[in-house]
């Protein structure tokens, strides 16, 4: 496969590198619109340690329609022993649901994961993903100031359109109650 020895090259030699670069490069043909990159992860304690990490998004099905959910899979150097740390990422005009397999800061906790052995794989696992967040979407539009208070998954589906580029990638198109084009007020950057 293509990536294959690119990821591999890319990959620390603490890690599987043969086998997690396999995984990815199979992973990159069912999801062409992650990324794998090295980045530095902060754990809850505070330590940071630079892993292996998939980013972009995943095409999930919802009242027939498909929306591209921001995701971002931690792979540690112990995998495929461990499952990968997972998340969703919102964009700052989205907001996390959090729930039964989200956690309020969007880590994401399926039983999939839990019960992660030498048969998981992550195309596996973002098939899971695609399928449970097709039944519980993990974020939604920001809400933003109107006459009636909607819930927010209600105005994202009301006012969310996908529509396709000219390179054949999809992106959501937001447009407000009047028809408007959505347009942020202030923008800050990070």
């Amino acid at each position: 496969m293509p990536h294959e020895e690119t990821i591999k090259k890319m990959l620390p030699k603490t890690y599987l590198r043969k086998h997690v670069a396999s995984e990815i490069s199979m992973v990159l043909t069912h999801f062409k619109s992650l990324v794998p990159m090295m980045d530095r992860y902060v754990y809850n304690d505070g330590a940071t340690k630079d892993l292996m990490n998939l980013t972009g998004t995943i095409p999930v099905m919802y009242s027939d329609k498909i929306y591209n959910i921001p995701v971002r899979l931690w792979i540690e150097e112990t995998y495929p022993q461990t499952a990968p740390i997972c998340y969703v990422t919102p964009t700052r005009e989205m907001m996390i649901i959090s729930g039964k397999f989200i956690s309020k800061n969007g880590e994401v906790m399926l039983p999939y994961l839990e019960e992660w052995n030498g048969e998981c794989d992550l195309t596996g696992l973002l098939q899971v993903m695609v399928a449970v967040f097709g039944d519980f979407p993990p974020v939604c539009m920001q809400p933003h100031p109107e006459p009636e208070q909607a819930p927010c998954w209600l105005q994202f589906q009301r006012n969310a359109e996908v529509l396709s580029k000219t390179d054949g990638s999809l992106y959501l198109h937001i447009s407000t109650e009047d028809g408007l084009p959505f347009q942020r007020e202030h923008e800050t950057n990070c």
